[in-house]
């Protein structure tokens, strides 16, 4: 069953000497450590699409493509980005995405006024679509603000999940390879433990938790302090970044980043929570705090992904944010 996968990825690839011939190269959307995403015009039908450049390296295991591939292929919902077409150079694959509407930490600073609600909003998107990627055996690994983004400009826009790149299908539900961006990995990945799925859900508490203060839950000045930081699963509420937010957005928070993976909360049981399925977000301008915030810890952030044995992982900025008073 999964060599014919592989083998239906294979096929679907179509031969280009000259990408360019095909599309039309309007602006560069996002840069990662192995790839390039712009924004392009096909050139016969006008349509705008984000293309993804990754460019062949002894780094790149083939079957590392292929499962994104793989991955990009099975699944079909309305909160995440759709895999149009893919593309295939002596030197490149190039994956054609649907286009988005923009960054959610962009949209946030543009607003002008925000609130919990506004977040709930985007995170219950977040966990519907995660939730049927775990119903399909499929684990994420790598979710954070920087692939959650807008399917178009408009205010009302749904969110959409992008970046497969270190998604894996299970087997037996149980993985081991420590993968993911630093500040948003779950305790058991840096423990070195085997891991399940759970590991999205403890990503989305860390997330959830950058959108009602602006920076992180977990922070510190070097690389070995914050794993162990996270590994203990100590983080605060502080004041005053924390003052104006409801109990039940903390109590939501709290069970998402639950340091024991069988405690967590599943993405199921977190879309039941009133903070995401009742009245409990308040509707408190929260957008002066916040977006100064995620200017100063996010906005010229660059954050290198990994998928490599533990200890080899380096994926940190120059310097962890901090809260600013």
């Amino acid at each position: 069953m999964g060599r014919k996968e592989v083998d239906d990825t294979r096929s679907w690839k179509k031969p280009t000497n000259n990408i360019r011939k095909t599309f039309i190269f309007m602006e560069a959307l996002g840069s990662g450590a192995f790839s390039e995403v712009f924004l392009v015009k096909q050139r016969i039908t006008g349509k705008l699409f984000a293309l993804k450049c990754i460019k062949k390296s002894p780094v790149i295991q083939d079957s590392s493509l292929e499962n994104e591939i793989a991955v990009l292929k099975k699944i079909k919902h309305e909160n995440i980005v759709t895999l149009e077409d893919i593309y295939e150079s002596g030197t490149h694959f190039y994956l054609v995405m649907q286009v988005s509407g923009g960054e959610l930490f962009d949209r946030i600073l543009e607003r002008g006024v925000y609130t919990e609600k506004d977040a709930s909003v985007v995170i219950q998107q977040v966990l519907a679509a995660v939730k049927y990627l775990h119903e399909n055996g499929i684990v994420h690994r790598d979710l954070k603000p920087e692939n959650l983004l807008y399917l178009t400009p408009e205010e009302n826009s749904k969110i959409m999940i992008t970046d497969f790149g270190l998604s894996k299908m299970e087997q037996n539900g149980i993985m081991s390879t420590a993968c993911g961006t630093p500040g948003y990995v779950a305790p058991e990945v840096l423990a070195q433990k085997p891991y399940s799925k759970a590991v999205d859900c403890w990503s989305i508490g860390v997330i959830t938790y950058i959108l009602l203060c602006g920076y992180p839950p977990f922070y510190e000045e070097t690389e070995s302090k914050l794993f162990e930081k996270i590994k203990e699963g100590y983080y605060e509420f502080e004041s005053p970044f924390w003052d104006d937010i409801s109990e039940s957005a903390k109590d939501f928070i709290s069970h998402l980043l639950e340091k024991d993976p069988n405690e967590r909360f599943t993405c199921e049981r977190a879309l039941r929570h009133p903070w995401i399925d009742g009245n409990t977000a308040l509707h408190r301008d929260i957008y002066p705090s916040v977006s100064a915030q995620i200017q100063k810890n996010f906005a010229k952030s660059k954050w290198k992904v990994g998928c490599l044995p533990l200890g080899v992982l380096e994926p940190f900025p120059m310097q962890m944010p901090v809260p600013a008073l």
